[in-house]
């Protein structure tokens, strides 16, 4: 019956609050971390280069001065598997929301490093606030998506679980936009571009604590069943109240354990191996479609394309507002067109638009007019990225597990997700020096790689239970769907609409 209720039915202020709170105190900083260190790029290498003339007499070479640049970038990468890897033992020891607001303050850190960089005449505190931002970022990318995915109604969890991935293109945007030379791309101003981080993380740790833990944790992890019911009377406006912590419960006791599995038991737990594997594609298949060489490489391309350098940047803003226009698509027909139909026709679209850089590049000597087609195919996987292997992944990560296994997921998923961003921007100038414009064509199998694995592996979870959607690879897995057994003392008697909980124990 749910599956036919409108998809705004169960949508609350709270819930709006909440993803929005979530989303821009975390996922919006990471989508500014990856552009902000594009604009100020050469005021950053003078800076470098003065200090350590000053302070070490010595005059470093063009060569070391890219490799200290290279490694503010990365370093970004590198903390944030950093805090991917810590996702698991922080949201079992201090929940979802708790893990939020306490990560909040690795950005004050960080963001402080940064901006006071330039007035202690240090170059390391930015590669260190750069460090510590990405550990913050590395946490929050797995731990938003888990916190809205627990707090959604099942019709509104695919809406909420995109809400992220359209902060982290506004804060590409935010980042090429700040970074014009009218605005914040002045030298004088490049560490307070660096550092506006603090503001975003300031307005998340002042509202978000007044906001509930995720009922699932509280109930499933914690046994606390007033908490939870107290919990979804602030995020339902209406709803059977009664019959969603009842599938709680059920799910509890399905679980052969309530205590979260280890990474270790998690990739040698049979009964999950299909669910692992597809973590395992879809986030390695997001970096490695090429993504981050587009975006990292996106002047460059522009240049070729033979628009005059004073406008490049507004041209690069141009693709950042195609960004979150592609992501805001995404985010409001996710819940009628599904998670597959997203993900399998943005990776497709990657592809041929991949085909088409390829095709451009190689033609545009003889026929001028192909640097332009290259133009719009970079803003095509742009877009067809954003539209929905942007976000789905991280929710998908979600919706494939029970709440035991859930937190070990998010490590893996977000380790191989670092893992592969910090690789794809190290191998890409080898990759493009040996083959030329053929390099396209390996994002273009991996993208298509991606949608053919997506079209013959994985259900569509849309409107589904997370132990619907756990029963759905039951038989992939070789396991027994499971018939639920009591595990847990805790059982629901009576629930007056809102009122109070009865309990007693099963025995």
């Amino acid at each position: 019956q749910d599956d036919h209720k409108p998809t705004m039915t169960h949508l609350t202020w709270s819930l709006l609050a909440v993803a929005f709170l979530a989303s821009f105190g975390s996922s919006m900083l990471y989508g500014f971390n990856l552009a902000v260190v594009n604009s100020p790029a050469e005021y950053i290498k003078a800076f470098y280069n003065e200090t350590l003339t000053e302070q070490h007499h010595w005059i470093p070479d063009e060569h070391f001065l890219t490799i200290l640049y290279s490694l503010t970038v990365s370093i970004f990468a590198i903390g944030g598997m950093t805090g991917a890897l810590l996702v698991g033992k922080l949201v079992t020891k201090y929940g979802r929301k708790g893990t939020l607001v306490r990560s909040t303050m690795l950005v004050f850190i960080g963001g402080s490093l940064m901006g006071f960089s330039r007035w202690f005449r240090n170059p390391f505190m930015v590669v260190a606030g750069r460090f510590i931002t990405g550990v913050h970022s590395g946490i929050s990318l797995s731990v938003v998506p888990m916190y809205l995915g627990e707090i959604a109604p099942k019709n509104l969890r695919g809406f909420l679980g995109l809400v992220p991935s359209i902060h982290i293109c506004l804060g590409v945007f935010g980042a090429q936009v700040l970074g014009l030379s009218e605005l914040l791309g002045k030298e004088e101003h490049w560490p307070l571009l660096l550092s506006l981080v603090l503001f975003p993380t300031l307005v998340q740790l002042m509202l978000l604590p007044w906001f509930p833990e995720s009922p699932r944790y509280l109930l499933i992890e914690k046994g606390n069943v007033h908490a939870t019911v107290s919990a979804l009377k602030c995020f339902r406006k209406k709803g059977n109240i009664q019959a969603e912590v009842e599938e709680m419960q059920e799910e509890q006791r399905s679980l052969s354990s309530i205590k979260t599995l280890s990474v270790r038991r998690l990739l040698t737990d049979c009964s999950v191996r299909w669910q692992v594997l597809t973590i395992v594609v879809v986030n390695i298949g997001m970096q490695l479609s090429g993504i981050d060489a587009i975006w990292f490489y996106t002047n460059e391309i522009f240049r070729n394309a033979g628009i005059p350098e004073p406008h490049i940047q507004y041209t690069t803003v141009g693709t950042g507002a195609v960004e979150v226009i592609a992501g805001m698509l995404g985010c409001f027909t996710i819940e009628r067109v599904g998670r597959r139909p997203l993900i399998i026709g943005g990776f497709l679209f990657m592809g041929l638009c991949c085909v088409g850089i390829t095709v451009s590049v190689l033609l545009q000597a003889q026929f001028p007019f192909m640097s332009y087609i290259s133009v719009g195919c970079v803003v095509g996987i742009i877009a067809g990225f954003c539209i929905g292997p942007a976000g789905v992944p991280f929710l998908i990560t979600a919706e494939l597990f029970k709440q035991s296994h859930r937190p070990s997921a998010y490590t893996v998923a977000g380790c191989l997700n670092w893992l592969s961003n910090f690789t794809i921007g190290f191998v890409f100038p080898f990759l493009e020096d040996m083959t030329g414009p053929y390099c396209y064509l390996i994002f273009c199998a991996v993208c298509w790689g991606v949608a053919a694995y997506t079209i013959w592996v994985i259900p569509e979870t849309k409107n589904k239970t997370f132990l619907e959607i756990s029963q759905m690879f039951a038989t992939k897995n070789s396991v027994q769907k499971e018939d639920p057994t009591p595990n847990s003392h805790l059982k629901l008697a009576l629930m007056n609409g809102y009122g109070s909980l009865r309990l007693h124990d099963e025995k």
